[in-house]
């Protein structure tokens, strides 16, 4: 099957799947460090995110399963936040 694609399909598919890891780590690295970790934990969750073995998905999907830490305030749909 993958000796019909071409080498130009196989290298779109490669970056495809690349960008989307890449791109996935970026954002779950911006939400570790806008959580209410300490110091030491944003660290740990980062090196989580970014040192795990492959598959790449597992960092990732650990601290959104495990490491988000709650909003003290609650969410009010239909009002303004101050």
């Amino acid at each position: 099957m993958s000796g019909n694609r071409g080498c130009l399909m196989n290298s779109l598919l490669f970056l495809i799947i690349v960008l989307v890891a890449l791109l996935g780590h970026i954002i779950v690295t911006v939400m570790t460090l806008e959580d209410d970790h300490s110091f030491s934990g944003k660290l740990i969750w980062l090196a989580v995110i970014w040192l795990m073995p492959i598959p790449v998905i597992i960092g990732p999907l650990l601290y959104l399963l495990f490491g988000q830490k709650r909003r003290r305030g609650r969410v009010m749909f239909g009002q303004a936040s101050h």
